[in-house]
């Protein structure tokens, strides 16, 4: 999907005239109109803007063009599961469990592997095939990697 149908899909969603959503994103009217027709999109700023009154990453906005991961448990995310910042803004680099309200979980690599273990270890994979993978992949994700 396309930036512009990504807008004009988020902006009805919300009920939202053009001059409205222009408004709360400090644009004109015709700005807004640009950016649903294809002919502009919105400037980085605006993007956050954008992203935090619906509720989306920018990635989301953008029609996601990059697969993104948490880079502290390496979780597949969406806008459901990414964390925000204390003022409410989408966080894009980690989980809403990993990152709450500006704050790691998760004190070191240890922990977080001991809790990962518990829960994706069964049957079929068992524990220590579980935590040789998760000791092989998790120091490559950007919060673990310059980690002591």
């Amino acid at each position: 999907m396309e930036v512009k149908d990504i807008l004009l899909r988020l902006r009805t969603q919300k009920h939202l005239s053009q001059s409205e959503l222009a408004e709360q994103v400090h644009v004109t009217r015709q700005a807004v109109s640009r950016w649903e027709t294809g002919e502009t999109t919105p400037n980085p700023d605006t993007l956050k803007l954008l992203s935090l009154l619906f509720d989306v990453s920018i990635n989301t906005l953008l029609g996601s063009p990059r697969k993104l991961i948490c880079q502290c448990c390496g979780m597949p995310l969406d806008d459901s599961s990414v964390s925000h910042e204390p003022d409410g803004a989408i966080n894009e680099e980690y989980c809403r469990w990993c990152y709450v309200d500006g704050k790691f979980i998760y004190a070191n690599l240890t922990e977080l592997t001991d809790f990962l273990v518990g829960h994706m270890a069964n049957e079929n994979w068992p524990e220590d095939e579980v935590r040789v993978f998760l000791n092989d992949q998790l120091p490559k994700l950007a919060h673990w990697r310059h980690a002591p």
